[in-house]
């Protein structure tokens, strides 16, 4: 792995400044937190918060830095989650933080729709320089993941004028109703609600488990347009550039291609949801760019603002265009603060190298996997997968019949958290753990993570008596 960037270097002095001031102030508020013991919070939880509404950590969060985080009861644990790759810039990223102080010191909030400010535009303007396609751009900005996949469906409509959809098996698009006829996972997302809206359809991803090929996917398209999805009635195609919430695959570069193909062919436009993908956890700005193509419209939101709520749609400009004036927006949509966040955020990502890291991460890591697999759990790590530090590990029974194991995965996430490493699982079957760690992590936390990791194996093969 190489070694860290002069920039990241300032900036761990910057956050060894930041974390010394903060001392006294921490010591007091972990002091005060005491009496708020985990146990205490979650009897809590369990009468005021809506079942629905699952945590995959017993543990409350008082404190975090970078990739550390402190329960109330003073635990420190490493993160491997992110906040569900929301933190590429790590928790608390100093040049983050001063950022939304200082819009703070300005005004928190006019409605960009009443009255405009500069952030807004300055954010749109640089989201439409970084996205792929030489081409017009321009930007909406909303609130969350959800809200911009359903304002790009919104938009591929309006611009086409017509009503059809056409997504993926193991895609995850959001948890609204338009997003979750979307999203092709039934639990725990779509179980008991539905129905959904029409005119949604779904194709097989490629997926070397089932027996599908790229070729295989396009000719089930090729067969939907004569069943049931009459091409010129087709808006959009959307596809995340690495399945999320599905496993952590990747779309092959030829799905990507045969797709713009068929779309140009059909006046269809080409979405790319790179909520999770983007902003450097593959390597690259968003993922959809190791395929060579550039889609008509890009979903984006999580790591954009380093922790802080926002999301956003890119696509050409003639396209962005077709609705009317107040027809897109939101009362919140690109909130001041969180439009500077995003902007120090994007700041930190090209200044402190995190594209490359993001691919030097990804290298150690696999190598890391491969080595602990073999030795500590053999035949039972299937996959290793993903682009850059984008990662996930499979578990299978045993590697004839690549049978999924999500109680090993389920036990592999409880002996970690015990140790000190919080991980998130995935996949269809819940039998893969993915890696979400900051980008700017040292390789020394790294390192420590990856031998709790090892470690929680162990203890999760033990239990099995392996």
């Amino acid at each position: 792995m190489t070694t860290a960037t002069k920039s990241r270097k300032t900036r761990g002095k910057a956050a060894a400044t930041t974390t010394a001031k903060t001392s006294s102030k921490a010591a007091k508020s972990t002091a005060a937190a005491a009496s708020a013991s985990n146990a205490a919070l979650l009897a809590r939880r369990e009468a005021a918060v809506a079942r629905g509404v699952a945590s995959a950590a017993p543990v409350f969060a008082e404190r975090a830095e970078n990739a550390e985080l402190w329960d109330v009861e003073g635990k420190r644990f490493i993160d491997f989650a992110g906040g569900i790759a929301v933190l590429n810039t790590g928790h608390r990223h100093p040049a983050v933080i001063a950022a939304a102080k200082a819009q703070e010191d300005r005004y928190t909030h006019t409605s960009f729709q009443v009255v405009p400010y500069e952030p807004y535009v300055a954010l749109a303007e640089k989201l439409n320089a970084l996205a792929p396609g030489d081409f017009a751009k321009k930007s909406l900005l909303v609130t969350t993941g959800a809200e911009a996949v359903e304002n790009a469906v919104k938009i591929a409509r309006a611009a086409t004028g017509r009503p059809g959809v056409i997504a993926f098996t193991a895609g995850y698009h959001g948890r609204t109703l338009l997003t979750l006829g979307l999203t092709g996972k039934v639990s725990p997302y779509k179980r008991d609600i539905g129905p959904f809206p029409t005119d949604l359809y779904r194709l097989p991803f490629p997926s070397q488990r089932d027996g599908i090929s790229v070729a295989d996917s396009i000719r089930a398209l090729e067969m939907l347009f004569l069943t049931d999805a009459q091409p010129d009635r087709v808006a959009a195609i959307i596809l995340e550039p690495v399945l999320g919430e599905g496993g952590y695959h990747p779309a092959p570069p030829e799905l990507w291609q045969a797709l713009r193909a068929i779309c140009d062919r059909e006046g269809i436009l080409l979405i790319a949801d790179e909520i999770q993908a983007g902003f450097g956890r593959t390597g690259t700005w968003f993922a959809v760019e190791h395929s060579g193509v550039a889609p008509d419209l890009i979903t984006v939101a999580k790591s954009m603002a380093g922790g802080y709520p926002i999301a956003g749609v890119i696509g050409r400009a003639e396209v962005m265009d077709a609705m009317a004036p107040g027809g897109l927006g939101g009362t919140y949509g690109g909130n001041p603060v969180a439009c500077a966040a995003a902007l120090a955020a994007i700041e930190a990502i090209e200044s402190e190298g995190l594209l490359a890291r993001s691919t030097a991460i990804g290298e150690h890591m696999r190598a890391r996997f491969a080595d602990m697999g073999a030795r500590v759990a053999p035949y039972r790590m299937w996959d290793i997968r993903g682009l850059g530090a984008m990662l996930a590990v499979e578990f299978v029974t045993d590697f004839d019949t690549a049978t999924p194991d999500a109680a090993l995965t389920k036990s592999v996430v409880a002996h970690a958290l015990k140790r000190g490493l919080i991980l998130l699982p995935c996949g269809m079957h819940g039998n893969a753990l993915r890696i979400m760690v900051p980008l700017t992590a040292s390789d020394a936390i790294i390192d420590e993570g990856m031998g709790i990791f090892e470690a929680a194996l162990a203890d999760a093969m033990a239990e099995r008596g392996a």
